[in-house]
């Protein structure tokens, strides 16, 4: 078999493989999400995102150490390994009964969202620089495995409980999974081959390290923070999402995430080619612009909001001689007030409104009979908000979120091989544990913000916030770059305000390693 047939081969099985471990790693959002909405669990919004996070924590954390072991001991068999490890605490959470046995099977069963580091480091030694970010994105498709969660575990839960009937029968569901693990282990073993990278070989583990003194690796991690960690979230978080603010069944919620979770996935392949071909810090500023348009748009919240408007004060002294909705008479004086709306939009049907809904009335707080000073309210003014959040266009917004994350996945992990070629799995480790990382802290960040204020919407602020500084500190890195490398091509572009395009040739940044290029 030619090396080109291998490494087709490898990347075909390290695709599924992690598509599978994906799929895994993100149970929980459906899972934990249904067992509360049926009552076999009463847990709060923050233990459900401590309960949604905890995986992503341990497949995180492994990242750094599984990536060092797969440049040292090749991806075939620490990709085995993983799996095979993996599917015995997700085949124990078929037993759980409380709140910790979940969380300890979570941190077992969240090892296999490890297998990105390990995927990443096996998948760049099989292909040539100039075709690693198209192999790496198609490689990063398995993120589709989120989507197929979303999609496939609710209609399992229904069939394997009855359509509810028998709420005990979810525990076949983490069984299932931990028979795919251990399926893929058996065809992934006999059927890839192994390949290490030679110049890594009798290096120390600080050598191995080093990298990550580097400020730039932190930066990526940063963009990997909201990309990745902001995908693998959403992903879980959208569920409970859709079926809080929108009233949607668990399923009919899945199927809404998996628009937003499917194309992510798929979409990163094609992020690998754009990187290729326009270079990744281009690719980013694309990501992070659009993404920061999207987040604005989906602030505002559902809302349905009485406030106080302007009122009617009387001109004159006087008493009340006749009270309607239209008009206040008094004995030296009348008052034409505004009349409610006969239409309540309220009452519209669901997704008829595409922009906020204002509308101003007055009602009388007097009778006839009462007697009036001047300058006294004799009727107070109504102004009512409502907004009905449209599902469509929030699902048209996060599916352009979800395809910038995809497209930004990909970009991210070009940059490591350009710069630190010989270090692809421990820089890649890292920057996924800060990724990883993103997707642990960010649903148990919504929970708090949603119990503080009540608003589903405050995760789309808190990536907003997160999205800004990648985006603000990857212009002043190019700027300061290229004042310090290149001035009269600094002051060129100062002059024509553009670094969209900018791609800084590599002769450029020798000797730049350790700063934050």
């Amino acid at each position: 078999m030619t090396d080109d047939s291998k490494s087709v081969r490898v990347l075909t099985l390290n695709t599924i493989a992690f598509t599978i471990c994906f799929a895994c790693w993100t149970m929980n959002g459906v899972l934990v999400t249904w067992l509360v909405e049926r009552g076999v669990f009463a847990w709060d919004k923050v233990q459900i995102g401590w309960l949604i996070g905890t995986p992503i924590l341990t497949g995180s954390l492994l990242r750094l150490p599984l990536g060092v072991l797969t440049d040292k001991f090749g991806g075939r068999k620490v990709f085995s390994i993983l799996m095979l490890l993996a599917a015995v605490p997700m085949y124990l959470m078929s037993y759980a009964g409380t709140y910790t046995h979940f969380l300890l099977g979570s941190l077992g069963f969240g090892a296999t969202g490890a297998s990105f580091a390990v995927g990443i480091a096996y998948t760049s030694v099989w292909f040539r620089k100039e075709r690693q970010g198209t192999a790496l994105g198609i490689f990063g498709v398995g993120n589709a495995g989120s989507a197929l969660t979303s999609l496939v575990a609710p209609v399992i839960l229904l069939s394997i409980t009855d359509s509810g009937g028998n709420l005990e029968g979810w525990r076949m569901l983490p069984r299932l999974y931990a028979a795919a693990l251990v399926a893929m282990t058996v065809v992934f073993y006999f059927l890839t081959s192994e390949r290490k990278v030679e110049h890594s070989r009798g290096f120390t583990l600080r050598q191995r390290l080093a990298p990550l003194k580097y400020a730039r690796v932190w930066r990526f991690g940063l963009y990997y923070f909201v990309v990745f960690g902001g995908f693998v979230a959403l992903a879980q978080w959208l569920i409970p999402y859709y079926v809080n603010a929108y009233t949607m069944s668990i399923a009919m919620a899945g199927l809404m995430a998996s628009i937003f979770s499917f194309p992510s996935g798929m979409i990163r392949a094609l992020g690998g080619w754009m990187s290729d071909k326009y270079g990744a810090r281009a690719v980013m500023y694309w990501v992070f612009g659009t993404c920061l348009i999207c987040f604005t748009l989906l602030f505002v919240p559902r809302m349905d909001i009485r406030s106080p408007g302007q009122g009617v004060m009387a001109d004159k002294s006087g008493t009340v001689t006749a009270v309607s909705a239209g008009a206040i008479e008094t004995d030296h004086a009348s008052y034409a007030l505004l009349a409610k709306p006969e239409e309540d939009p309220t009452e519209m049907e669901e997704g008829t409104l595409i922009l906020p809904s204002f509308s101003f009335w007055q009602e009388p707080i007097v009778k006839v009979g009462d007697e009036v000073a001047k300058k006294e309210l004799i009727a107070r003014g109504v102004t009512h908000i409502y907004f009905q959040a449209n599902v469509w266009i929030f699902t048209v917004l996060v599916f352009i979120v979800g395809i910038m994350m995809g497209i930004g996945k990909a970009a991210v992990y070009k940059f490591i091989p350009e710069y630190y070629p010989n270090d692809v799995g421990v820089v890649g480790g890292i920057v996924g544990v800060i990724g990883g990382l993103g997707g642990f802290v960010c649903p148990i960040i919504f929970g708090y913000l949603l119990r503080a204020t009540g608003i589903w919407t405050t995760s789309w602020m808190f990536f907003f916030v997160v999205t800004l500084l990648c985006h603000v500190w990857m212009y002043m890195t190019v700027r300061k770059l290229m004042a310090d490398k290149a001035p009269v091509l600094s002051r060129q572009l100062e002059e024509s305000g553009s670094v969209g395009d900018l791609e800084v040739p590599a002769h450029m940044l020798s000797g730049t390693k350790g700063k934050t290029a």
